[in-house]
């Protein structure tokens, strides 16, 4: 099991931010897909139905994924299944996807400590005991004494 650093997981953000643009935008088109059908999963065979035009792939046949006019993220070059692969390989948990709730995992004193970020938040600022959960989140610095 990997042990982040607060350094290592606040250089890691930015990455992790993309990760769960991914995520979260396949998790929209499922849901999207369970409301009327009409969603198409990254990588998925394209619906029957009348042909499309030749000239322009659709977005679940391109290569990159556009980016949206509603979104300010930019478009990566990696699946939902790469994205949620690299959290757990770098032993990142997601808690909430559509929160983008995520813990690292860090030692503190010989201590197992979690340290805890969501999107929306500009920088890592919290830390937690892994038996309090998200509400027994506190403000980083970590306490020498824990």
């Amino acid at each position: 099991m990997r042990y982040w650093t607060v350094e290592e997981a606040q250089a890691y953000l930015p990455r992790l931010r993309l990760l769960l643009g991914v995520i979260r935008r396949a998790a929209n088109l499922v849901v999207s897909a369970r409301g009327n059908g009409h969603a198409v999963l990254p990588g998925a065979p394209p619906p029957a139905g009348p042909a499309r035009s030749e000239s322009a792939p659709s977005p679940a046949e391109s290569a990159e994924p556009a980016e949206s006019a509603e979104s300010a993220e930019p478009a990566v070059a990696f699946d939902v299944k790469e994205a949620l692969a690299e959290l757990e390989d770098e032993g990142i948990v997601l808690r909430d996807p559509d929160r983008g709730l995520i813990d690292f995992t860090a030692l503190h004193n010989g201590r197992e400590v979690l340290l805890c970020w969501q999107l929306g938040e500009e920088d890592l600022a919290w830390w937690h005991l892994p038996e309090d959960g998200f509400a027994g989140r506190r403000p980083l610095p970590l306490p020498p004494d824990l």
